[in-house]
């Protein structure tokens, strides 16, 4: 069935389950949100989904409001029937919730009701999850909170990032959407309400939540560290400047004292309320990121 689709994302997550839909749905017009300043200059760089969607040959528009007179133009000149989301970054509104005839789908990074809200793939590594997955759901006023479509889950890994997991998620939604649509768009899917069992929040996240405190679990920080990685990444003070930390592991044993810095196999370590944290992959202010190694060679003054 030919529908007029509007297709609304602003991440990678959402350019995979794209790239998908276009294969077989014709997606009339895209949203996404404006470009932004990027990089230590703050230049203004287009958005990927402008960037790529650009090569497809398909209309987009960038509103800062979503009551933005420009963008309602558009969704009217293009006579849009299914709007779906995937990783927008702002609220809809219930007049455009209201709009299209066939509703408003929602392409979400967990298996809800847990992990409603902006960020459910770090919260799902921060929280040590052995599973989570996608959901479809067609969307009302509240956050996540509309009925369900369908759902499909997937293990992490012990190693996921929140790139990494991101990528999985988005072909598992990519799937997960394209096997759903045809039954939905012909009526057979009745949905069912998710209510509030179980459920969990996962708000936006900020820069500053990257700060490492030492005083916590070896295992938590470890967690920590792959969920902000690739934003906002964790960062601790050292040597009057910010040391952003990629990638750790939980050293077997403890050597150090909390916060107290030492050298564990040749890499740099920070001593926790539990066992050492070993700092295999970091960036020192104003340098590459390097391997932990790499970062010894060229300092002397690590060990306090």
């Amino acid at each position: 069935m030919n529908k007029k689709i509007l297709f609304m994302g602003s991440s990678d997550y959402s350019l995979i389950i794209l790239k998908n839909l276009i294969s077989k749905y014709p997606v009339a017009l895209v949203a996404t949100q404006p470009d932004k300043p990027a990089g230590r200059g703050k230049k203004i760089e287009p958005a990927l989904m402008k960037v790529l969607t650009g090569d497809l040959k398909i209309p987009v528009v960038q509103p800062k409001k979503l009551n933005d007179e420009h963008f309602w133009e558009k969704i009217n000149a293009y006579s849009i029937e299914l709007i779906i989301v995937a990783a927008y970054g702002k609220i809809l509104p219930k007049k455009l919730l209201e709009y299209s005839k066939l509703g408003c789908l929602n392409v979400h990074a967990s298996l809800l009701p847990r992990w409603r809200g902006a960020s459910p793939i770090q919260a799902a590594i921060l929280n040590g999850d052995e599973q989570t997955g996608v959901t479809i759901i067609k969307m009302d006023e509240g956050i996540d909170t509309g009925p369900i479509l369908s759902m499909r889950a997937t293990n992490l890994d012990i190693s996921e990032t929140s790139k990494t997991l991101s990528l999985k998620l988005a072909q598992t939604g990519s799937e997960l959407l394209l096997d759903t649509l045809p039954d939905y768009l012909e009526g057979k899917i009745q949905a069912q309400s998710q209510g509030d069992m179980g459920a969990t929040y996962a708000g936006l996240l900020k820069k500053e939540y990257g700060l490492l405190d030492f005083n916590q679990p070896a295992m938590d920080l470890e967690k920590k560290i792959r969920a902000y990685n690739p934003w906002p990444i964790c960062y601790m003070d050292w040597d009057s400047t910010v040391l952003r930390i990629y990638k750790a592991e939980v050293s077997c044993e403890k050597r150090l004292q909390k916060f107290q810095r030492g050298i564990i196999n040749n890499y740099p370590s920070i001593g926790t309320s539990t066992n050492d944290l070993i700092l295999l992959e970091i960036q020192p202010s104003g340098k590459n990121k390097m391997d932990g190694k790499s970062f010894l060679n060229g300092v002397r003054n690590w060990k306090n």
